[in-house]
C-alpha cells in the first residue's frame, strides 16, 4: 500500500514537530473501490459510482505488529443491484465515508482484479487488507 501525499506530509509534520503538529487519529476509516487508481495526491481515479447500493465501507484495525496491520472484520460491498460496479483494480482508505469526501490516505492495487455485476457481492475478508511501512 502507497500513502498519499497528504498523509506523508502530515506524519512529517506531526513526527518531526513542524506546523501545529494538528494530525489527530481519523475518527473514521473508510474503504473505498476503485476502477481506476488515483495518483498519490489523490487526485484522478475513478471510484466506484455511488450507484447500486455501493458505498465505502467502514474498517477497524488490529493493534500494528511487526510494522503492519491488518483489518479486523469483513468488509462487504453491495450486492450490486440494478447495475455492475465494474472491475475492482483497487483500494482506498479515507478519513470519511461519505461518497466522494474527505482526505485520501492509502491507497493500494489489488492482486488480482475482480468484476463485480449486477448481483455480486465484493467482499474484502477480515484480516485480508494490511498495511505496513515498510
Amino acid at each position: 500500500m502507497s500513502a498519499s501525499d497528504y498523509l506523508e506530509l502530515e506524519v512529517l509534520d506531526h513526527v518531526l514537530g513542524k506546523g501545529t503538529r494538528d494530525f489527530p487519529s481519523p475518527t473514521t476509516l473508510a474503504v473505498a473501490l476503485f476502477t481506476v487508481m488515483p495518483a498519490d495526491d489523490g487526485t484522478g481515479g475513478t471510484e466506484v459510482a455511488n450507484l447500486y447500493d455501493y458505498a465505502r465501507q467502514s474498517a477497524t484495525f488490529a493493534t500494528a505488529s511487526a510494522g503492519s496491520s491488518s483489518t479486523s472484520a469483513d468488509l462487504t460491498y453491495g450486492p450490486a443491484n440494478g447495475g455492475a460496479f465494474g472491475t475492482i483494480v483497487g483500494v482506498g482508505i479515507y478519513d470519511n465515508a461519505t461518497y466522494g469526501a474527505g482526505d485520501p490516505l492509502i491507497f493500494a492495487t489489488l492482486a488480482v482484479d475482480k468484476t463485480v455485476s449486477d448481483g455480486d457481492t465484493f467482499v474484502i475478508s477480515s484480516g485480508n487488507l494490511t498495511v505496513n511501512l515498510d
